[in-house]
């Protein structure tokens, strides 16, 4: 019971926890500290955003699959590559095929293969004596090659009618299938690949607040126009009337109202939001946040320099991943004239003084004592719980000594 307790609001956010009972009799195993047996319990965190930015969420049960017809173009955009080159392959095949099947049907019925030696019949298609012929004739109109040596003739009306309609269609089909490949190819999606996030998000202080961090950056030197960022917090919460909503999404203020979310990402930047009042972080210390069980979801959008697409990036932080305590290390440097920088430290971190108490305590302690919190204040006041947990030590000392004394006493008394 104490191994799985916990708020079921969290487990639906989780993986079912999975327990590792050690190889101990059962009278050793109750005896083991709390803390060891939680230890021992290793939970599996599910993410609702992979770290390389898909989604980890699957569709079933979608009865009302005509959707996809509808909207045929996206469906076939969305396809994986094999798939998509398959359908590319058999689209065409097909048409080409049924064309040329329709040429060999003109000429058969027309008498045209009981002519062919004729000179003086006039065939609807020259020099063609059977399928295979009807059909290397449906490729080179559909694809306008016209080679020369099979030729439509004017005695032909049906096949007139025919050329008219497979050069029509053909000029559809290869318009939405050559369409599909160049948006395939194209997809901005390969170019949020160059957007990257640190693999950590930071607490620490900044200008006398503590906040949350992380860092973004552009691998080339195309950039993206119109950038912004966004980010959410995932955590399943339950309302005052009771109502459970897993997965809830709450906003986290990156710069909205300063305009601090719309980035002019040349360099790396180190995003920040500031833990106050408003922030889901508001209560949450550095002993808490371990036993929180949420997801930070970062989005970086924008469009493309080099095409005008919109694109794209998304990642994702769990409480494993937060460091308390730590800033990023810089990766601008001025060389001859020039910024240089190194993404060898983009995601390098090192560690910084900074309060293990939450804003909220931060700002009470502030209050009390009457002054703006600030990083020489929050300082003082580590300094000063510091110095109470000191005095608390030395006075259990010296409690410890006098118990001794008086039972040394009472032991003399008895003799």
């Amino acid at each position: 019971a104490n191994v799985l307790e916990g708020d079921s609001m969290d487990q639906d956010v989780e993986s079912p926890v999975a327990i590792h009972q050690p190889k101990l009799p059962k009278q050793a195993r109750d005896d083991l500290p709390r803390h060891i047996s939680r230890d021992r319990t290793k939970r599996k965190i599910q993410r609702y955003v992979r770290k390389d930015g898909k989604c980890n969420v699957h569709h079933g049960n979608v009865r009302e699959t005509y959707r996809y017809l509808t909207d045929i173009f996206t469906t076939l955009v969305d396809l994986k590559w094999r798939f998509n080159l398959l359908i590319f392959v058999m689209v065409y095949t097909v048409t080409w095929l049924f064309f040329g099947m329709i040429w060999w049907l003109i000429a058969y019925i027309r008498g045209d293969m009981d002519h062919i030696e004729d000179p003086s019949w006039t065939p609807c298609v020259t020099n063609l004596n059977g399928f295979v012929s009807a059909f290397l004739f449906s490729i080179e109109t559909e694809t306008t090659i016209g080679y020369g040596y099979r030729v439509i003739t004017d005695k032909c009306p049906e096949g007139i009618i025919l050329l008219l309609i497979q050069s029509v269609l053909g000029s559809i089909v290869n318009a939405f299938m050559v369409g599909c490949m160049f948006v395939k190819i194209s997809q901005p999606k390969k170019r949020a690949e160059t957007l990257v996030f640190s693999t950590h998000a930071v607490i620490s202080m900044r200008d006398g607040k503590l906040c949350l961090m992380f860092r973004v950056g552009d691998l080339r030197n195309s950039h993206i126009v119109e950038a912004s960022i966004r980010a959410k917090l995932i955590k399943s919460k339950q309302t005052s009337e009771g109502e459970f909503i897993p997965l809830n999404q709450t906003d986290i203020n990156v710069g909205y109202y300063t305009g601090d979310d719309r980035l002019f990402l040349v360099s790396p930047l180190i995003i920040s939001h500031e833990i106050n009042q408003q922030s889901p972080f508001w209560e949450i210390s550095k002993a808490q946040l371990p036993k929180e069980e949420l997801e930070i979801v970062v989005i970086l959008e924008g469009m493309v320099e080099a095409t005008g697409m919109t694109c794209q990036a998304r990642s994702s932080y769990i409480t494993s991943e937060i460091l308390w305590g730590y800033r990023f290390t810089p990766v601008l440097t001025l060389e001859d004239g020039f910024y240089e920088v190194d993404y060898n430290s983009f995601h390098e971190t090192y560690e910084t003084s900074t309060p293990s108490l939450s804003a909220k305590e931060l700002a009470e302690l502030a209050s009390r004592a009457e002054l703006p919190l600030s990083w020489s204040v929050s300082s003082k006041l580590n300094q000063h719980a510091e110095l109470e947990t000191e005095e608390e030590e030395k006075n259990l000392e010296e409690q410890t000594e006098r118990n001794g004394d008086v039972a040394n006493l009472e032991n003399e008394s008895k003799v």
